[in-house]
């Protein structure tokens, strides 16, 4: 049996249609499958692989953590310097209110996490959540996802969940002294990558000040450069009170985290004792590959090149099939006539080496978000091999 067979007998599949290419290598911004054909890797792993593939300031970090020691107690007993000096690394690069770091497995366990930590501040159950808006598949998470689509399947959901639009003034009068919390994306990324008006974000900071509400910022997808800052929140001028990260966070290593003050983390620890608690998270593998991803990023010049870098890809991707672009930084959306062609252009991009893919939310429109390492050059590469392949697939 090779391994297609086993991986359709074997690995649970969540598509009808999985892409099934064996990968055996990932280096920088390529992948290469079994055949020894290379791609471009143009979504980053969905946004993980910021600093490109197995990058060997990461690759050295991982080996030298495997063999001081893995897994011992994550969260209870031990002092772990991986994770101590990686959240020390983080909230050097953060605004002073968000100084105490809860390392979990995933995105959605951090939106787990946040949302248990506002109910534990507040004292109320209402949360306030986005249509469109994607914070992970676990069932809290889903019950702020912002799709009937997706969450039907799996009711009954959480209570006290109310939704409405990205952008909409309406939200604004639903904030009340009965909320918990304000969750939402940054820039929305599964609706194919929608940034918020500066005006409206900051109207939602300031009733969520007036009653007492805690808000809660996603930057699972948006952090760690993407958007062309290091948080995207920084282009918007104001602070949530919690964080939201995970994808980049770990340097392609499993990790998240949710990122508040030290006073607020502290509810946690009573009443009940163990109020959130994880096996694996904040693992110290993950948080090595994760502090040593950060420091490339850091030292690079790549966050400051990631707007110049979007303009490139403004400039050359120019095709009258594509009817709209909406872009933040190195993270951009096409959109074509329907979700039947983009398959097809997206089918014909992998045959050309290019592997991309659509939007949950969005299945018109095409995701490009590279690594932020990916030189002009390649960048001008790319976008030639997306026409070719718009061009082949209407053909």
């Amino acid at each position: 049996m090779n391994n297609r067979q086993l991986f359709l007998r074997h690995i649970a599949q969540t598509s009808p249609s999985p892409i099934g290419i064996e990968m055996v290598k990932a280096a920088g911004i390529h992948l290469w499958d079994t055949t020894g054909k290379q791609y471009v890797d143009m979504i980053s792993g969905f946004s993980v692989c910021n600093v490109g593939h197995s990058h060997p300031k990461v690759v050295k970090a991982v080996q030298d953590q495997a063999a001081e020691y893995m897994h011992l107690i994550v969260y209870g007993e031990f002092i772990e310097s991986p994770q101590t000096t990686y959240a020390r690394l983080l909230t050097d690069h953060l605004p002073s209110s968000l100084n105490c770091v809860y390392f979990t497995n995933s995105g959605a366990e951090a939106t787990e996490g946040a949302m248990k930590l506002a109910k534990r501040v507040t004292g109320r159950s209402k949360i306030i959540a986005f249509n469109y808006s994607y914070h992970g598949s676990t069932q809290g998470a889903l019950s702020v996802m912002g799709d009937e689509y997706w969450r039907n399947a799996f009711r009954p959901l959480l209570p006290d969940i109310f939704h409405y639009d990205y952008n909409s003034w309406e939200v604004i009068d639903a904030i009340d002294s009965q909320t918990a919390c304000v969750i939402l994306e940054t820039v929305q990324a599964e609706s194919g990558i929608i940034a918020p008006a500066k005006e409206w974000l900051q109207a939602i900071r300031q009733k969520c000040d007036q009653h007492c509400v805690l808000l809660i910022l996603d930057e699972i997808q948006a952090g760690f450069g993407r958007t062309g800052s290091l948080w995207a929140f920084e282009q918007f001028a104001m602070v949530p009170d919690i964080l939201l990260l995970g994808k980049a966070l770990g340097g392609g290593m499993p990790l998240g985290a949710f990122i508040s003050s030290r006073q607020m983390m502290h509810t946690l620890t009573h009443d009940p004792v163990l109020g959130h608690i994880t096996t694996f998270g904040g693992h110290p593998v993950s948080c090595a590959a994760g502090k040593a991803a950060l420091e490339v990023l850091l030292e690079g010049n790549f966050i400051n090149e990631v707007k110049r870098k979007e303009q490139i890809l403004l400039t050359h991707l120019v095709h009258p099939t594509i009817l709209s672009y909406r872009s933040s930084g190195l993270w951009m959306s096409l959109q074509f006539a329907s979700d039947e062609i983009i398959r097809t252009i997206i089918h014909q991009c992998i045959q050309n080496g290019l592997i991309t893919d659509w939007f949950l939310f969005a299945p018109d429109r095409m995701r490009i978000a590279p690594p932020l390492i990916t030189s002009d050059e390649e960048l001008i590469k790319i976008c030639e091999l997306i026409i070719k392949s718009i061009e082949e697939a209407e053909c």
